[in-house]
């Protein structure tokens, strides 16, 4: 969807969200690395990281208070899982089979896909997964 095209009347989405970080730079390029994105120029206090969907992960720089560590779900082609999970091995970064970090080093294969949680430089527990969860 493109700037000046608005949502059908019965559909809502998601455009952006904010994620907290102590330092924008370093969280923003590390998943952009992750995923093999491009971090965006600074938009006021954001620095937005394209999904390329529609919707933006805009990283807010705050370093007065700790964190809250948040879930960030991506779903990801299933062609590209293996170089994500190879980029997460190069820099040193344990992945998960689960989102309680129990099976370090492992993967799951739900719903017919392929899945790993990580954490990322402020503590956010992201997951990439090759398939939706099954929803009622």
């Amino acid at each position: 969807m493109s700037y000046d095209q608005q949502p059908s009347a019965n559909a809502v989405q998601l455009d952006h969200t904010a994620v907290l970080a102590r330092d924008r730079s370093l969280s923003a390029e590390f998943i952009a690395a992750i995923l093999g994105l491009e971090v965006g120029a600074p938009f006021g206090p954001f620095l937005p990281v394209d999904l390329g969907n529609g919707v933006t992960l805009d990283y807010y720089e705050k370093t007065d208070e700790p964190i809250q560590s948040q879930h960030y779900a991506f779903l990801v082609p299933e062609e590209q899982f293996d170089a994500m999970i190879g980029r997460l091995e190069t820099v040193g970064v344990t992945y998960y089979a689960d989102p309680n970090h129990t099976e370090p080093g492992r993967i799951n294969r739900l719903f017919g896909g392929r899945g790993a949680y990580f954490d990322d430089p402020d503590g956010h527990n992201m997951e990439i997964m090759t398939r939706p969860y099954a929803r009622p």
